[in-house]
């Protein structure tokens, strides 16, 4: 039975951009969001409820 070898991982390619980011952020701090995201409070049914039936009981 072969057994698979276990390479070396190959060295991570420098990102310029990315650690340009990284000084820009320990010096200034975490950029705040543009706005606030709020959740919906409920979905929309998909389908009408009969009328006379309340709380969606029949």
């Amino acid at each position: 039975m072969k057994r698979k070898r276990v390479g070396k991982k190959a060295p991570k390619v420098f990102d310029q951009e990315k650690e340009v980011r990284a000084i820009a952020r320990e010096r200034v701090g975490t950029v705040k969001p543009s706005h606030v995201i709020t959740p919906k409070a409920l979905k929309k049914p998909k389908h009408k409820k009969p009328p006379g039936s309340e709380n969606g009981t029949e």
